[in-house]
């Protein structure tokens, strides 16, 4: 995974200044088995330094990404560290997301979704699993409901968040999910931002 500058559209023509794994944001969703070896390097394209917390994995510290609490190091720009582990989590919804200077560097996009299947559940034709993260913005200058299309930067002192995205986009440039009357929906949630989101 490379974490990079990107420019992101949140929705038509209103462009942000934000930071991705991969060049989008959320990063993309890495899908494992229970009792796989994974080994992911993150190269780190930023102006700064930074990691990446496996959220709700079971790994050992050193590959845990919170430094300088724990010895996982701190990845320096033009640099890159080799995670790997083994995975040892019962099927589920889990995250991984930066753990240096967060305010900024998590509300700026480095976040993702990482997915331990079930594999019992691979042969499932009528299965529909879907994953949907959510993520807030304080994109600067635009007053709330001002839509002026432009490229914003983001404001991380004091934000007030007056954007809203699933999986990296705000209605209606959303997508939808798919489904056939008689399937069987899994739609998992995930929310590592600063604010509670009720879903209707």
């Amino acid at each position: 995974m490379i974490a990079e500058e990107i420019t992101w559209e949140l929705v038509d023509g209103i462009l942000i200044q934000a930071w991705g794994y991969n060049g989008s944001t959320p990063g993309p969703t890495i899908r494992v088995f229970p009792g796989d070896r994974v080994c992911i390097r993150v190269i780190n394209r930023l102006p700064e330094k930074t990691s990446v917390h496996w959220h709700g994995l079971i790994v050992p510290n050193a590959m845990d990404g919170v430094p300088p609490i724990e010895p996982s190091p701190f990845i320096e720009p033009g640099h890159y560290f080799d995670y790997h582990f083994t995975i040892k989590n019962p099927p589920g919804t889990y995250m991984y997301h930066s753990h240096v200077n967060v305010a900024v560097q998590d509300n700026a996009g480095l976040l993702g979704g990482l997915i331990v299947e079930d594999l019992s559940k691979q042969n499932l034709s009528q299965h529909k699993d879907y994953l949907c993260l959510l993520q807030e913005w304080a994109v600067d200058q635009l007053p709330w409901g001002i839509l002026t299309k432009g490229t914003y930067s983001l404001n991380f002192k004091k934000p007030e968040f007056n954007f809203f995205t699933m999986n990296g986009k705000c209605y209606p440039s959303t997508k939808s999910f798919h489904v056939n009357f008689g399937d069987t929906v899994k739609i998992r949630f995930g929310n590592i931002q600063m604010h509670h989101h009720p879903i209707h």
